[in-house]
């Protein structure tokens, strides 16, 4: 998989698209109401018990505005934290403070959702199974939200088409499952290879040849764990399909080594965040 890179370079850039987002055209016009030389110190905490990530996001929100502004963090990113946790302080011009509060909230917020979302996956689980993300990510912005599944616990699957070999439902409507692997074995120049099938009878057309893992797509438990059972000496196996909470823990018991779930990105509820001055 391509590897995520989440430069200081890289987060200023987003936070810098996002403030400008927020200020066009003529800047926050109630914040410039205030006394230009207030100085004041304000307290960042959780309004709930989530993972915090993202941090560094909203500290560059506060420093962009304002380089005087001085970020204390409370807590680390990947920790757990309770209701009414404080996990930051910033101490600068109130202007400045509130300029950069709802951009530095709401990536802390989302960042943080994924990051929690995930962890309630991989809590439910243990060590039974790896919980994956997908390729269902706001565009522009899988880095981040990849970078988010791994502070909440979880491992990221293919960055993007070029990384790995993935044959799923449509290529094999398109075409003949068998034959497909085989062109991937022979074209795979130090690529993995993934197969997606959606019954046993596509599995037993292609057990036996040279792939690294078996993703059994929207598959009952009873067929599953039987896949699991004829592939675990062959391949790596992987499961998907509407997988959520209250199903993770049946699935997980099939003796599946991973799972994908597509909701961890592009349905995680945002984390309530609060600023208090």
């Amino acid at each position: 998989m391509s590897k995520i890179k989440l430069s200081e370079t890289f987060i200023k850039e987003r936070v810098k698209l996002a403030l400008a987002e927020d200020l066009y055209p003529h800047g926050d016009i109630t914040s410039s109401l205030l006394n230009k030389n207030k100085i004041v110190t304000a307290k960042l905490k959780s309004n709930q018990k989530a993972v915090v990530a993202g941090l560094l996001f909203a500290k560059h929100a506060f420093s962009l505005i304002d380089k005087k502004i001085k970020f204390t963090i409370k807590k680390k990113d990947g920790s757990l934290v309770k209701k009414n946790s404080l996990i930051a302080t910033i101490k600068g011009n109130a202007n400045s403070i509130l300029i950069a509060e709802r951009v530095a909230l709401n990536f802390l917020s989302h960042i943080s959702g994924i990051a929690t979302k995930t962890n309630q996956f991989v809590k439910l689980v243990g060590k039974k199974c790896k919980i994956c993300c997908t390729r269902k990510t706001i565009p522009n912005y899988r880095v981040i939200q990849k970078y988010a599944v791994k502070l909440g616990g979880g491992t990221n699957h293919r960055f993007n088409l070029s990384d790995e070999f993935l044959i799923k439902d449509n290529h094999i409507a398109s075409s003949n499952i068998r034959e497909l692997v085989s062109l991937a074995i022979k074209n795979k120049k130090g690529k993995k290879i993934t197969v997606e099938v959606d019954n046993l009878k596509q599995l037993k057309e292609i057990i036996g040849l040279k792939f690294n893992t078996i993703l059994f797509d929207n598959m009952n438990i009873k067929n599953l764990r039987a896949g699991v059972k004829l592939s675990k000496k062959y391949y790596e196996t992987e499961a998907s399909g509407n997988i959520n909470l209250k199903t993770i823990k049946s699935v997980a018991n099939t003796g599946v080594n991973r799972v994908s779930i597509g909701s961890i990105t592009h349905s995680a509820p945002a984390i309530d965040f609060k600023l208090e001055i």
